[in-house]
């Protein structure tokens, strides 16, 4: 369920409705502290009817509801405002665009160099880069881990650019969030609960991927692992679903966007580089992201996409990408327009 608190309720009204709900009641309880209000998000077991009638006689309180999504903290039933999400300097979910882009794999510093360099001078706003890599085959390439993380912290010194990257194990939390300022869950983790509470205790942003066969309330479940464990930063992102059709690497869900919008407060993230697995298609996809409300997309770029370890065919060039954000421009001058006066809740 969700408490409503009055405008500008107390802090003494607020801690006493907070008291009721633990001791009276033996619920949990979070907090989001708005701009003009402060909402409680309320879980656990017991008669919720009792509870609801008997909080909505609280002082300070405006209305208590029960909420019915099986995801309490992700669902725009407790949260009606849009989320924000600090990193570094930016906030993704706000009121800029934002471009993340990369290689697949950090495979060498000069390598790594010139995509950041590259991917910056272009527009994006972080660096993408896997150091640990999940793939399908144990002989392929896994990334430079330990090591690959330090050339993205170099990276990160010398453009500015904030830095994406996997994390596969909860065993890797600590050591992945000391230089990651978002921790990317990928496609073949959205379940791996384990992961997830750990990512919930990490105190960094979390990206979290849709699975290949998962559908988009089990996205939204997985997300609410995170929040519920004390991590409300979280961004949800399609990469592109497992279907019938063999066109394509995986089937851009496109309307998932849409969709997450209205379920949710969390910014959404598309993936057209996994979606479609061809450069060609990546850069109308991404015209389609910024077009149907997304709030960021994630783009591989290659220095020399023909010589990648990983994901050659679905990176862009460099030149290939710039090219891209200048086609990019008009769609998002749009999209600015359509987030003027739209609220949203800073994480």
């Amino acid at each position: 369920m969700i408490i409503s608190m009055r405008q500008h309720a107390t802090k003494e009204e607020i801690e006493h409705v907070c008291d009721r709900i633990v001791n009276d009641f033996g619920y949990k309880v979070h907090s989001i502290v708005g701009e003009e209000r402060v909402v409680i998000g309320v879980v656990g077991v017991g008669d919720v009817t009792q509870c609801l009638e008997s909080l909505e006689a609280t002082p300070g309180v405006e209305r208590a509801m029960r909420i019915s999504a099986p995801y309490k903290f992700v669902s725009k039933e407790f949260q009606k405002d849009r989320s924000r999400i600090a990193v570094r300097n930016l906030e993704i979910g706000g009121d800029e665009f934002i471009v993340m882009a990369g290689p697949c794999s950090v495979e060498s510093e000069k390598q790594i160099m010139e995509s950041a360099e590259g991917v910056a001078a272009a527009g994006a706003k972080i660096l993408r880069g896997g150091a640990f890599k999940p793939r399908t085959s144990p002989y392929d390439f896994q990334g430079m881990e330990g090591a690959g993380l330090k050339l993205l912290a170099k990276a990160r010194e010398a453009t500015g650019l904030a830095i994406i990257t996997e994390i596969m194990s909860d065993a890797d939390v600590g050591l992945v969030a000391e230089y990651a300022d978002i921790m990317q869950v990928g496609a073949r983790n959205m379940q791996n609960f384990a992961l997830l509470k750990s990512l919930g205790r990490c105190g960094r942003p979390v990206m979290l991927k849709r699975g290949l066969s998962s559908t988009i309330k089990e996205l939204l479940m997985s997300a609410e692992y995170i929040v519920a464990h004390g991590n409300p930063n979280v961004m949800l992102c399609e990469r592109g679903i497992r279907t019938f059709e063999t066109a394509t690497r995986n089937t851009c869900d496109i309307s998932a966007v849409p969709v997450l919008n209205e379920l949710t407060h969390l910014p959404v993230v598309l993936d057209p580089s996994h979606a479609a697995g061809k450069r060609s298609l990546v850069p109308p996809l991404s015209r389609a992201a910024v077009a149907i409300g997304a709030d960021a997309l994630i783009v591989e770029v290659h220095p020399n996409p023909e010589k990648a370890i990983s994901d050659g065919a679905q990176s862009l060039t460099v030149e290939q990408f710039r090219r891209m954000m200048e086609d990019l421009k008009p769609y998002v001058a749009l999209w600015n327009e359509s987030r003027v006066g739209e609220p949203a809740l800073v994480g």
